[in-house]
């Protein structure tokens, strides 16, 4: 959950996240607790590099730590079905 607030404290992440994901704020709000919801946002921060390392380091987590989780979360290796 702390990646999604990293990802939504800024305005070009958050805009990034909704456009990949074709979700919307409210449905996004709706869903915040599902487990594929929370992997497929860790999938997009370690979708790219930068994002990756800023957001472990405002976290004070390691890059693996947020990777491990999104393996966790993901389980079987899918992501959210960000459809109804």
């Amino acid at each position: 959950m702390s990646a999604l607030g990293w990802v939504l404290a800024d305005e070009n992440h958050a805009e990034r996240l909704l456009a990949l994901t074709g979700i919307t704020p409210d449905e996004l709000r709706a869903r915040l607790g599902e487990r594929g919801v929370l992997a497929a946002v860790l999938e997009f921060v370690l979708g790219h590099e930068p994002d990756l390392l800023a957001c472990a380091t405002a976290l004070g987590v390691e890059p693996q730590a947020l990777a491990a989780a999104h393996a966790k979360l993901a389980g079987d290796g899918n992501t959210a079905d960000w459809g109804a």
